[in-house]
């Protein structure tokens, strides 16, 4: 039903302001695809204007009535019923055609520090740090003993002895510690605009759905990969080459234990029955202790080390053996020549 149908309808005029704003927001509605509720409560004005014109390229911003938004929405073809529980407090509408979680993630990323408020329940820890204060003696004092603050008097003025914790997640800010953040300059908090939802082609979406973790979304897309590749693994899928790698380089060692088990070496896996069966020893005399002593077994060096030296040791004999055997030979061959006159 149009605004100039109720105005007939109730037989009361309607002021052509709020017909303007529904029909502009109806136009908005049909245009974007993409549709942000934000809260202005608590948004400083210099804030919104901030966030305004640094987006004001890529989203279209604005705030109406919240009757005035269900009535353009129900225009559009929109079920009013379901973003009713989200037009909260002060509403602002974001219409762009962003993806929804990046329009959330940008808008909620623009913060400004605020002071704290007396009967502001804080949500993070809040700490005084060490340091001059710049406070002077006087009925400040007590502030400082109320909410047991160490401190000591220093050129005249008050300086606080250590970091000190003066308010906890849940504790409720009271007007003494308001008073003193604020003439510390502590500005403990954050605002911005808060979006309750976002409508993506007429698809509700609720902010604890809206706001997403992306490092946790990393590490679970990381985790969800290295349990792909090992389901890969385990049914040898092909189209995986990673899984394949480590199929084969699980299939050779599985061949290579089973080889050295069973005693038949082979040129590739003899090296590593070796290094086994010395393992396997060394392991035997280190559970033993002293017992090995008194048994008569002791540590052996290593085989793989030895084997070269051996073998060297038996290419030189085998050297030296050729050259006396050649010697031997000019020997008989000379005595041959002198004999016959050669």
């Amino acid at each position: 039903m149009s605004m100039s149908q109720l105005h007939a309808r109730k037989g009361r005029r309607i002021p052509e302001w709020k017909i303007r704003v529904v029909e502009e927001l109806t136009d908005l509605f049909k245009r974007y695809p993409v549709v942000g509720i934000a809260d202005l409560t608590m948004m400083p004005t210099n804030m919104v204007q901030i966030i305004r014109k640094k987006f004001r390229k890529k989203i279209v911003f604005k705030v109406a009535k919240k009757r005035l938004i269900l009535r353009a929405a129900e225009n559009a073809g929109l079920d009013p019923s379901k973003i009713e529980p989200y037009l909260t407090g002060v509403t602002m509408l974001l219409f762009t055609d962003m993806n929804p979680f990046k329009m959330a993630r940008l808008i909620e990323s623009e913060k400004v520090p605020v002071p704290a408020k007396p009967g502001q329940v804080t949500d993070r820890e809040i700490v005084i740090p060490e340091g001059d204060t710049g406070i002077t003696p006087g009925p400040m004092l007590s502030v400082f003993g109320k909410l047991r603050i160490p401190y000591e008097i220093r050129k005249g003025t008050v300086y606080v002895k250590k970091d000190t914790v003066v308010a906890k997640p849940g504790d409720v800010i009271s007007t003494e510690l308001a008073g003193l953040l604020q003439q510390l300059g502590i500005m403990p908090f954050e605002v911005g605009l808060r979006i309750n939802a976002a409508l993506d082609h007429g698809l509700v979406i609720p902010r604890e759905d809206l706001i997403v973790d992306l490092e946790e979304i990393k590490n679970q897309v990381a985790e969800a990969a290295l349990e792909a590749i090992g389901l890969a693994t385990e049914i040898v899928f092909m189209a995986v080459p990673e899984a394949v790698e480590a199929a084969l380089a699980s299939a050779e060692r599985a061949i290579a234990a089973i080889v050295g088990e069973t005693g038949f070496l082979t040129p590739d896996v003899a090296e590593y029955a070796l290094r086994r069966a010395v393992s396997e020893e060394l392991a035997i005399i280190a559970a033993l202790g002293e017992k090995a002593k008194e048994l008569g077994i002791e540590e052996i060096p290593a085989a793989p080390a030895a084997a070269p030296a051996a073998e060297e040791e038996k290419a030189e004999e085998e050297k030296k053996e050729e050259e006396e055997e050649k010697e031997e030979e000019v020997d008989i061959g000379e005595g041959l020549s002198g004999l016959f006159g050669f």
